[in-house]
């Protein structure tokens, strides 16, 4: 019963402290996480992000009661309670025109997710994943602004500040149908705020109406997943498994308030109160169209040995509208390739041949269709990167209860200086932490 309570309060501890980050805490600093819903999240946890993110046609990571919500139908592999709970950081450097223009970093915690085992051949999980991720804060300023005669040799500033986020709650159900066959869903609930805000202002013009706009969307609703795998076992430890997960199109509502304003600049450059409100909407409910995404993978494992996969997934972000407006984005496309080897596995006195050193990439070309800052067209944001990590285990993969700190690392670039846009280098940092324990199994005596 004790374990049972902590289990619980452990749990209400994280919907609590996630609800707060999805609030409160920026967790991206790019100018790119302006469009559509901002900068989304893989939904992987470090196990799978260490291997390029390859997960469609994973479940039993190395023997692991690994917890994969991007394919629900994995789940069925669950023998052991499982927790997985985990952090995320990154360090981004903006360059532009050639030339570095910030660092940012930005820290938080990223996900915690449970798993509990039903019968032999089914469980169900649930957990708590960031969704989305906005925040930026960056300016624009074109000189001789104007149409006067001489020439306007007026300065014009264009503000833009972002911030806010989606989280995703989900529960899921995965079984197994026959001997190679397991299929299962995951029902999500969505919420979060995004905030956005865009000002002009001219700065040398002292006494001049300068304006706002206050974008602020408040959005929840309901989305699921569904996913399949067939498992061909070629010997009781090598396996090919083929997999397919999808997110299905879906509708959020969206509460928004719609402010456009006017105020002055102090000598300082300061800005007053809103002096002015030209426009003042508040409480218009709209839908949100979410496109379905598919996930197609392949993996091949020698349990305790090497893992390998591949994932391809598609976006169908060209149906993405609010209110029934088309948003103009593209679909997505994501290469995923990647793998794992331990050494070995059940090695006694030899720690360093029990840990598992993975490495992948990732090949993304983005929904993102961005219009040149130099009038020269639009270009389609693409990002590449390499990852590589380990699994470090705590304590013997054959005792019954097991632990094990997963690490990742993701090295990339997103964006071109190619039209006057932004190009990104960054790191991105996961630590999760796994815990394998049969909490649920009763004990048997002579």
């Amino acid at each position: 019963m004790i374990k049972y309570t902590k289990f619980f309060i452990t749990f209400l501890l994280a919907v609590a402290t996630l609800s707060a980050r999805s609030q409160t805490t920026q967790t991206t600093s790019s100018p790119y996480s302006r469009y559509g819903l901002g900068d989304l999240t893989p939904g992987v946890l470090p196990q799978n992000a260490a291997m390029g993110g390859v997960a469609t046609a994973t479940n039993r990571i190395n023997g692991y009661m690994s917890i994969n919500p991007l394919n629900p139908s994995s789940y069925s592999q669950i023998r052991t309670m499982a927790i997985d709970a985990g952090l995320y950081g990154t360090r981004v450097n903006y360059s532009q025109n050639g030339q570095d223009s910030k660092t940012d970093a930005n820290f938080s915690i990223s996900h915690i997710t449970f798993a509990v085992p039903i019968t032999k051949k089914s469980a169900i999980s649930f957990g708590l994943l960031p969704y989305s991720q906005l925040g930026y804060n960056y300016r624009q300023t074109i000189k001789g602004f104007g149409t006067a005669s001489p020439i306007d040799t007026n300065t014009v500033n264009y503000r833009y500040n972002g911030e806010g986020g989606l989280t995703k709650a989900y529960f899921g159900y995965g079984i197994g149908v026959g001997k190679h066959i397991t299929v299962g869903a995951n029902l999500s609930y969505i919420w979060g705020n995004l905030k956005q805000t865009q000002s002009t202002e001219l700065p040398n013009l002292p006494g001049a109406l300068n304006s706002r706009i206050e974008d602020n969307n408040s959005i929840s609703g309901l989305n699921y997943d569904f996913g399949a795998q067939y498992n061909i076992d070629f010997s009781s430890t090598k396996r090919l498994t083929l997999g397919y997960s999808a997110s299905a199109s879906s509708k959020l509502n969206t509460q928004n308030s719609y402010i456009v304003s006017q105020y002055l600049l102090n000598s300082q450059g300061v800005s007053s109160l809103p002096v002015d409100s030209v426009i003042n909407r508040q409480g218009v409910h709209n839908k949100i169209q979410l496109p379905q995404i598919n996930h197609f993978g392949v993996s091949y494992q020698e349990e305790g040995k090497y893992l390998v996969g591949v994932d391809y997934s598609i976006g169908k972000w060209s149906n993405y509208s609010i209110g029934g407006v088309n948003q103009g984005l593209l679909d997505s496309k994501t290469l995923n390739i990647g793998g794992q080897i331990t050494p070995n596995r059940d090695a006694i006195g030899n720690y360093w041949a029990t840990i598992d050193y993975r490495l992948g990439a990732i090949f993304n070309q983005s929904y993102l269709n961005v219009s040149n800052p130099d009038n020269t067209g639009f270009t389609n944001i693409k990002t590449t990167a390499l990852t590589f990590g380990l699994g470090l285990p705590l304590r013997p993969y054959y005792t019954n209860t097991y632990y094990k700190i997963n690490i990742s690392a993701e090295v990339g670039q997103r964006g071109t200086l190619k039209g006057g846009l932004i190009k990104e280098n960054y790191i991105n940092l996961r630590i999760g932490f796994t815990l394998n324990d049969r909490w649920f199994q009763k004990l048997k005596f002579d």
